[in-house]
């Protein structure tokens, strides 16, 4: 359990958590229709920060995005006497796209747009001295950096952690979720029977977490929570609902539903996500539960929702409130869940947590408003490197057995000559298929072994060029106006941890798997991730190392198979 002391949202309805939860209980909502953006072609619905606004938040040296991220902390960070200088502080930045505008306006120039850049930068503006990490889990970012958090905090690897979600919307990210079909052109309706897509918005959001705090005072606390993969598909969520019923159930663990408040629900007003989150919510024995969603007040803001739904769920407790769902009429989902346009009262001092992304990938935390406990120590596990693979454009070196590559075409080449059953393959981008591929010569060299680790992995996966390779060739199908065709194909892998995905989906794995980036290839913050995920999961075994892809002269995959001790 770690403790929240310090929260900001900001976003086009206000600059503190206050303001924005005001405006919601009043009913406001940021969602505004737009015509003429960029090349467009089609009217879509987004909640934007006016132009005056973003001009008032930048800071020098900073990019929009940054600066956002940048004020969000700073004002959680008034609220505390922290000294962000200490070695026992860390950043965590959550981010879908972060500095993806870039890619457009510096007309094809190599340039580092990469989140871990972002995250660098930012922690040295704000005077840090410990690494910071960035998440990118597609639409769980949010929520996966604060369960990232609560891991090394809980395994005392720091004392505190700022945890940041922002995103800003550019004609990359828009394009993209119309080519999918996915956006609507009216505001939202989540779970309704008229839902016709989702709205994207721009907001940044922080929760600066502690691993203990003082006093019998009262404080909101994470008390458990889970990420879990469909293995089903990298776009489109489990009709089973499978990965957010395992995330749902780890995160209730033992509580009785009449604990609960309600589940926060990500609710994105599109066809498949809203029926898949009923079934699951269903499937877990929690149809008593009032279910909302917040997404028809500031749109799907990406990489912060999962923070920002979290802190002003946290504001509604503290009001005895259970917001409504904004849009919401009729029910349009098959699973029995309990919705509301209205606000309710309640006097419950729990509430869960729950969302979905693409690479199958689905979060649930159980948040509660508690009394300090006693501080329980999870001590880091040891691990044993069962197996070992390097690949890179020379050579390929299995548990220490080494042969050099021929140049050019080198990662066909090898999926010919030792996989050569999957030809969802030839559909990947280079990243995928360099992470297959490692992961391949992995098991292959534990099944010839005949290990018997566990099959229900933990996957997770580090680089710093983030998925650079798929948005360059994303960007290319809409530079250009008379040849515009945005190609959902081609979107769908801008996103690391559609790798993950692309290998759970491969291999039935439905434990966590993340995707994270650092500023360089660093093996002890590394390891140290992985044995704090590992030191809260029942899994003994977990694949992961470094995968990064710039072109096919420069790649590497440093991957290994660890088990516990």
């Amino acid at each position: 359990m770690i403790y929240k002391i310090a929260d900001n949202v900001l976003s086009p309805l206000g600059n503190t958590t206050s303001e924005n939860y005001q405006a919601v209980k009043s009913g406001r909502s940021a969602i505004q229709r737009h015509e003429g953006f960029w090349r467009l072609k089609e009217p879509f619905s987004s909640a934007f920060f006016p132009k005056e606004a973003i001009a008032h938040l930048c800071t020098e040296g900073m990019t929009p995005f940054e600066s956002l991220v940048l004020y969000s902390i700073q004002k959680a960070l008034e609220q505390t006497e922290l000294d962000v200088t200490k070695k026992n502080v860390v950043l965590i930045l959550s981010t879908t796209k972060g500095n993806i505008e870039l890619l457009e306006s510096q007309h094809g120039k190599d340039i580092d747009i990469s989140p871990a850049t972002s995250a660098s930068r930012l922690a040295s503006h704000l005077g840090m001295t410990t690494e910071p990490i960035a998440v990118c889990n597609a639409c769980i970012s949010g929520v996966a950096a604060i369960l990232l958090a609560q891991h090394l905090l809980e395994a005392h690897c720091y004392d505190y952690a700022i945890v940041c979600g922002a995103d800003v919307l550019t004609h990359f990210t828009v394009s993209g979720f119309q080519s999918l079909m996915a956006c609507s052109e009216e505001t939202c309706k989540p779970f309704d029977m008229e839902r016709k897509g989702l709205n994207l918005g721009e907001a940044a959001a922080t929760m600066i977490l502690a691993r203990s705090i003082d006093g019998n005072k009262e404080a909101w606390a994470i008390e458990r929570g889970a990420v879990r993969n469909d293995a089903y598909h990298i776009s489109s969520p489990s009709k089973e609902g499978k990965g957010a019923l395992l995330a749902l159930q780890a995160a209730k663990g033992d509580i009785n539903n009449e604990e609960i408040a309600f589940i926060n629900a990500h609710g994105t007003a599109t066809l498949f996500n809203d029926q898949m989150e009923s079934v699951a919510v269903e499937r877990a024995g929690l149809s008593d539960v009032p279910v909302n969603s917040l997404k028809g007040y500031f749109g799907h803001t990406l990489g912060a929702a999962g923070i920002l739904e979290t802190v002003l769920s946290m504001a509604a407790l503290d009001d005895h409130t259970i917001l409504g769902t904004r849009g919401f009429a009729e029910r349009g989902v098959s699973g029995h869940i309990l919705l509301s346009a209205h606000h309710e009262a309640t006097s419950r001092q729990r509430f869960i947590k729950m969302i979905s992304g693409f690479g199958g990938c689905n979060a649930a935390m159980l948040v509660t408003h508690t009394s300090p406990k006693q501080e329980e120590t999870r001590p880091l596990p040891i691990l044993r490197a069962a197996h070992h693979v390097i690949l890179t454009p020379e050579h390929m070196n299995v548990d220490g057995r080494e042969s050099m590559l021929k140049e050019g075409r080198q990662l066909i080449m090898l999926y010919k000559q030792y996989v050569n059953d999957y030809p969802r393959f030839y559909k990947m981008d280079p990243l995928c298929r360099l992470g297959f591929l490692a992961v391949e010569m992995l098991l292959q060299a534990e099944n010839s072994q005949e290990d018997t680790a566990d099959k229900e992995r933990t996957v997770i996966l580090f680089n710093h060029s983030s998925s650079i390779v798929a948005d360059k060739a994303y960007q290319k199908t809409i530079n250009s106006t008379r040849e515009y065709f945005p190609s959902p194909s081609a979107f769908v892998y801008t996103l690391p941890n559609i790798v993950t995905g692309e290998i759970a989906i491969r291999h039935g794995y439905h434990n966590e798997t993340s995707f994270y980036m650092l500023k360089e290839k660093n093996e002890e913050t590394m390891s140290k991730i992985v044995r704090a995920t590992l030191a809260d999961t029942p899994t003994t075994s977990a694949i992961s190392g470094w995968l990064d892809y710039a072109d096919e002269s420069h790649f590497e995959a440093d991957i290994t198979l660890f088990v516990k001790q």
